[in-house]
């Protein structure tokens, strides 16, 4: 099963573009499908032998030792509040994953198939409480609902890595000098709250919006007021993947329409290995940046500011 998924994945990631997202779906011992951005999955093994190593975190359910790299292995119905109850074995397949410069694998009862879908038929996740804060968006295939799993959030939770990172205050831009304001879009309330911390600590203003297509909305809105949505926001900073319209659309949109043609893009992906240098640019995405470092983030955003000060 492992080698024909994996067959598949470079297939699909022929989709970066056309606003289509790759799934692979799997169960976490019941009947609820759920599913994970393909381009986060490095492979899927049937269930390895786990090893307990000192200063792992308690949720972790151990280490796998992956074609000789060590790999640390959560639960993911566990982590998520769905603990599989119909094998006292455990989940049998490892979905190994990377992500936001780290790797690390998922435990998970059952792996089912890759799905493209496309990705206005993807929708943000209702508001149900805690549980549902792990999902990033709900879609349907063939009838079936499936959950898309925000793994950065659950590995964050467990891991602990939302604590902010701490910047050097001499970065922050003068405060007697232009309040200058950030367009952030991204589907992961993780991924936003470290990019608002980021521009928290550089004394930025910002704007906070989950999808591609609620930004284009809002950037066509500002132009239809009579106002340049590019004296508003110094820069754009847009997540790849999301549902509604992803951040390669959301780009080639922003250069098609002539009111919003001139705004600095600067895309800001947790996907590691599949970023695709010459659709970036194909798109008119001015920069890129990768997931998640908040001192390189910080670098990109202070040399984009330092200039729009240096014009005005």
């Amino acid at each position: 099963m492992s080698h024909d998924l994996l067959n598949r994945i470079d297939q699909r990631t022929r989709l970066a573009g056309h606003n289509r997202l790759a799934l692979l779906l799997f169960r976490l011992g019941g009947r609820q499908l759920f599913g994970v951005n393909v381009f986060k999955v490095q492979e899927v093994l049937r269930r390895p032998e786990l090893f307990q190593v000192p200063g792992l975190p308690s949720e972790f359910s151990g280490v796998a030792d992956v074609r000789g790299r060590s790999v640390p292995v959560l639960d993911l119905g566990v982590a998520i509040g769905h603990p599989e109850r119909d094998n006292a074995d455990g989940p049998g397949y490892l979905v190994v994953t990377e992500f936001n410069r780290s790797i690390q694998g998922f435990l998970v009862s059952g792996v089912e198939r890759i799905v493209n879908i496309a990705v206005q038929d993807i929708h943000p996740p209702p508001e149900l409480g805690a549980e549902s804060s792990y999902l990033t968006a709900v879609t349907r295939f063939q009838g079936e609902l499936i959950q898309v799993i925000d793994v950065e959030s659950v590995l964050a939770d467990i891991a602990g890595t939302r604590s902010e990172a701490v910047l050097d205050p001499a970065l922050a831009m003068p405060a007697d000098g232009p309040q200058m304001q950030v367009l952030v879009v991204d589907d992961s309330r993780v991924a936003r709250q470290q990019i608002r911390s980021v521009l928290d600590q550089l004394g930025v203003g910002a704007t906070l919006l989950s999808d591609g297509k609620q930004a284009l909305d809002h950037l066509v809105q500002i132009h239809a007021a009579g106002e340049d949505p590019a004296q508003r926001y110094a820069m754009v900073i847009s997540d790849i993947e999301m549902p509604a319209m992803d951040g390669y659309t959301l780009t080639t949109e922003i250069r098609r329409h002539p009111g919003l043609a001139g705004l600095y893009v600067l895309l800001h992906t947790s996907l590691s290995g599949v970023f695709n240098n010459a659709m970036v640019e194909r798109v008119g995405a001015n920069a890129f940046v990768a997931k998640y470092s908040p001192h390189e983030l910080a670098d990109f955003v202070l040399d984009r500011l330092r200039k729009v000060a240096q014009a005005a």
